[in-house]
């Protein structure tokens, strides 16, 4: 199983930028994913979730409205587009599948809101 995420970087309060995680090793189609964040000195935050035909999504309350999660199932990737994005969203982004390969991890990719 890998997991690589793409897409983080420095943006101003306000701005938007959208997150990629291209899966690889599994069945992608056959597994919800999932979006976290770790902000640094806090416990790490599930923000998104999508179904495995991406149907169903559910969010945090802190990023309900802000932040669209998607997928391609063909493209064995899943996204996160965050806007209106403000300092509290500052952390490192990762992704990860459910059910039993929740143990897997990409190494994650740092989001900075800042002016």
């Amino acid at each position: 199983v890998q997991l690589v995420e793409s897409g983080g970087g420095l943006v101003r309060p306000g701005g938007s930028l959208r997150l990629s995680c291209a899966a690889s090793g599994f069945t992608f189609s056959n597994y919800r994913m999932r979006w976290h964040r770790q902000a640094p000195g806090k416990e790490r935050e599930l923000v998104a979730t999508i179904s495995s035909a991406g149907e169903v999504t559910d969010y945090s309350d802190s990023v309900k409205g802000r932040f669209t999660i998607s997928r391609d199932n063909a493209k064995n990737t899943v996204y996160l587009q965050m806007n209106n994005l403000n300092a509290a969203d500052t952390a490192v982004y990762r992704c990860n599948p459910g059910g039993l390969l929740a143990g897997y991890w990409g190494q994650g990719t740092q989001v900075t809101v800042s002016s």
